[in-house]
Formats: C-alpha cells, sequence, structure tokens
C-alpha cells in the first residue's frame, strides 16, 4: 500500500495480493475512488479514519484494522475513532464505521476500557447531529457490539457476528452450546434482538448499503411536486384486496409510493409495521406502514418500538414522514401485556406528539381504536391527513361495536333476523357514532382523495410544508 499526499491506495502484486482485512482496502471499496484522505496515521492502533465521498457526499469513515490483536480497542485505537467524530461532527457530515473487532484490548486492562467508554460518549454527543452508520463485516465483541449499537443503523454482513461474549464464555458460563452464527449472526439479530436494520449476503453488500443510506441521509433533497405529477400516478386501488377482510402485503404499495424501492429497515423483525427510506420527488422520506399480511397489521409492543425509533431518527435529521395507516387496534393478549405494550406502545405516541418534521398520514382502508391515534394522528400533531373513499374510522368495527352496545336487542330477535338486525344497526351506529364524513367533519381528516391521486397529494403537501428537525438524540429504544 502507498500514501500519496494522505490519498490511500490499497496495491498488490498477483504473488501477494492486498489483505482484505486491511481498512484500507475497505475504505477504498466504501469511498468514492480517489476521494480518500486519511485523518489519522496507518499504525498497529487497531483503527484507521479517513474523510472521504459517496456519491459525491462528504463522509468521514473509520474502520477496525483486524490484522492487529483481531482489531480489538486499544486507547491509541480509541483516540483515532474519536478524532473521527469530531471531524464529523465539527463537518457536519455522515460518519460509516466499519466493525471487526473483538472488543477491548485485554493487555491494556482498565486504560482500553477508559478509551472504549469514551468512544461511547463521543457517539452519544453525535446522536442527532449528525447520521452515524454502521457496518460489521467481522466479529463484533464486547464494547465493539455496543458501539454499532449506539449508532443510527446497523448493517450485518454475512460474516459479520455482534455478541457481549462469545460461544466459548457463553459454554463455560451457562453449559449453553452454541456458535458464533446462532449466538449473534443474521438470524437470531434480524429477526429476534432487532440490534440490526439491514442483512446483506456479502461485504461488498454491505458497504453498497452504507454508501445508499448515507446518501439518504447525507444528501435529502427537496421535494419537485410537478415531476411526480408528470411521471404519472400509480393506481393502488389494484394493489388493495376486494374484500375489506383479506389480509395483502403493504410494500409494493409502500414501493409504488416512492420514485423507486426504498430500502427497508428491520425487514424481518416486527414485520407487522414496515419502517422504510426512499425518495418521494427527490426528496428523501421515511414511510410507516400497516401491514396487514402479518397479525392483521395489529400494532403490538414490539412493532410500536421499532416504529418509535424510525420516527425518532427521521426527526432528529429532518426527514419528513409518511404513514400508511390500515391497523385494526393494538394487538390483545396476556403475553402483550406481560410484554410491555403500555409502556412500549407509549413510546410510539411519545415520538409522533414530539416529532417536528413534516408528517403526512394516509388510512387506506381502516384505522381503529387507540391503534389510530398511535399512527400519526391528526392529534398526535400531524401536518395532513387523508383518506381514501372507503375508508373506516371508529373506536372500532360498526359490527364489533353494536355486538356490543346492542346485545341484548340482537339476543332478544329472531335467529332468522339477527343477522339483518345486527347489519341495520351498525349502519345506524356509523352514522351516528363517526365514520369517515364525521371524521371530516370533525377537521381529524382533512381530505378524502381516489387512491391514484395519493402520490401527487403527498408530494404537494410535502413540498409546500415548512422543513424542520426534532432538537433531540436518537436513543436506541
Amino acid at each position: 500500500m502507498t500514501v500519496l499526499d494522505n490519498r490511500v491506495v490499497a496495491q498488490g502484486s498477483d504473488a501477494e495480493p492486498a489483505d482484505p482485512r486491511d481498512p484500507v482496502v475497505r475504505l477504498t471499496a466504501l469511498l468514492d475512488e480517489g476521494s480518500s484522505r486519511l485523518i489519522t496515521p496507518q499504525d498497529k492502533s487497531g483503527v484507521l479514519a479517513a474523510m472521504g465521498r459517496v456519491e459525491g457526499v462528504p463522509v468521514v469513515a473509520f474502520c477496525s484494522d483486524a490484522r492487529f490483536q483481531g482489531g480489538a480497542m486499544g486507547s491509541e485505537g480509541c483516540e483515532h475513532i474519536v478524532h473521527a467524530y469530531d471531524v464529523a461532527v465539527r463537518e457536519r457530515v455522515p460518519i460509516i464505521g466499519i466493525w471487526h473487532s473483538g472488543g477491548a484490548r485485554l493487555a491494556e486492562g482498565v486504560e482500553s476500557l477508559h478509551a472504549v467508554g469514551r468512544v461511547f460518549a463521543a457517539m452519544t454527543k453525535a446522536s442527532g447531529v449528525v447520521p452515524q452508520i454502521s457496518v460489521v463485516v467481522g466479529p463484533a465483541a464486547g464494547g465493539a457490539a455496543y458501539g454499532p449499537a449506539l449508532t443510527d443503523l446497523v448493517i450485518l454482513a454475512d460474516s459479520g457476528r455482534i455478541f457481549v461474549t462469545g460461544p466459548d464464555v457463553v459454554r463455560s458460563v451457562t453449559g449453553e452450546d452454541v456458535d458464533s452464527a446462532a449466538l449473534g449472526g443474521p438470524e437470531p439479530h434480524s429477526k429476534r434482538s432487532g440490534v440490526v436494520h439491514v442483512v446483506t449476503k456479502s461485504e461488498s453488500d454491505a458497504l453498497l448499503r452504507a454508501r445508499q443510506l448515507a446518501v439518504l441521509l447525507g444528501h435529502q433533497g427537496r421535494v419537485r411536486a410537478a415531476e411526480v405529477e408528470a411521471t404519472g400516478e400509480v393506481d393502488f386501488s389494484t394493489l388493495l384486496p376486494e374484500s375489506a377482510r383479506r389480509a395483502y402485503d403493504v410494500k409494493p404499495l409502500v414501493n409504488g409510493l416512492l420514485d423507486e424501492p426504498g430500502i427497508e429497515l428491520h425487514p424481518k423483525w416486527a414485520p407487522n409495521i414496515v419502517t422504510t427510506l426512499g425518495r418521494l420527488g427527490g426528496r428523501t422520506i421515511g414511510v410507516i406502514a400497516n401491514n396487514p399480511m402479518r397479525l392483521g397489521g395489529c400494532l403490538d409492543a414490539t412493532s410500536a418500538e421499532k416504529a418509535a425509533r424510525f420516527v425518532r431518527m427521521c426527526d432528529a435529521f429532518g426527514v419528513p414522514l409518511v404513514v400508511l395507516v390500515d391497523v385494526p387496534g393494538y394487538l390483545p393478549g396476556v403475553g402483550q401485556e406481560h410484554d410491555g405494550v403500555v409502556r412500549r406502545g407509549a413510546k410510539l405516541l411519545h415520538a409522533f406528539a414530539e416529532a417536528s418534521v413534516p408528517r403526512v398520514t394516509l388510512v387506506t382502508r381502516k384505522a381503529y381504536g387507540g391503534a389510530y391515534i398511535a399512527m400519526n394522528s391528526r392529534s398526535l400533531g400531524a401536518t395532513k391527513v387523508f383518506a381514501w373513499p372507503t375508508t373506516e374510522v371508529a373506536v372500532m368495527g360498526a359490527v364489533a361495536a353494536v355486538r356490543i352496545l346492542k346485545r341484548r336487542e340482537l339476543a332478544a330477535a329472531p335467529e332468522e333476523e339477527r343477522a339483518e338486525l345486527e347489519h341495520r344497526l351498525a349502519a345506524e351506529h356509523e352514522k351516528t357514532a363517526g365514520g369517515l364524513a364525521r371524521a371530516q367533519e370533525l377537521g381529524v381528516i382533512d381530505e378524502v382523495i381516489k387512491p391514484e391521486e395519493t402520490r401527487g397529494a403527498i408530494a404537494k403537501v410535502l413540498a409546500q410544508a415548512t422543513p424542520a428537525r426534532g432538537a433531540h438524540g436518537n436513543i436506541p429504544l
């Protein structure tokens, strides 16, 4: 490898190719060709940092050097990371960390622990100030596990592993026999723990995802509503089943709203709610959508927490939100109550009510009960609330409501007349208790739009809205 005016170039002959663990190789693969400039020395500290560009967007990046003590974090290497954070915060640019580290250096003892703590403090100080993206390409243990967990977005390559203590320690302490993949690989962290936002099949794919996310957050653009109108609308009505009771996958609707398919975060964790970053009319937006294909689209403890984290991240970086609502309520059950659906569901209420960014809600099919409130309702400060013509808005479905309110009347009716009576009572209840017309009358729904008007209507609101950004960090909820 050579250094020319602080620009780093990895090189290797046919007989001696460059070590793929070399941080220069990894930083070169991440950053635009010829843009990398070192901001820390090439030494045995275990960390190398550089400034560069991603699709022309300025970024700071650092990388573990797994060739020295497995990338373990000593006092000098940690200072390199802290310096990288100082530069990123000063320049107000995204920072990307490439992690392949066994944690704190054992030989340094408490000195390395103190140094790792300083890294955590720098990350927390930068939270909500600059986007932080972590790419885990090898083992990330101990302090190197909590480093990525403190950042906004975590990408895990197939070779990546994240755990506080490795399989050998787990086996010796608890007697549990587990390998590194089952303990801290893609499956547990993408489906169970929620630590990882994006999983990829290779290291090169992981770096590509990091580039895409850095551009989405680092160069957000502005909404060009005229371009949305010029490109034509999507007839979203074809994406919904004819029966209002049938489940469907909301992801085609999300991707149809965007200029092109976005990047879904946490696709396998709490899949009953979808969180996606993408662009509408050229501007970065965050989309949150109930997914009726999973749990009927109900909110539960985990999905509320997932959505709350996404709302706060978007708000911290000034990313407008679009919320697609088709929710029958909160998932009932003893397990949900014991899992903290009240406490964790409150996080979503707090996140939306606190948010400063423009946020548009579209009710596509139904919005019932407390989940109606939680999904960015007018009462929580939504910028604009749209609904499609067949939308239902109520405390619960009209039929379910009359079965409670009119149970004696229904029980007294002859069995052969009960279904017809129930249908008539449900229609009367919907007319008197609310529904779409009453929601418009109250102003909690601003406008009823046709499905084929959706992209243009939302783009116009976002183009006219005053940009804003929340003044808070992005705690890992």
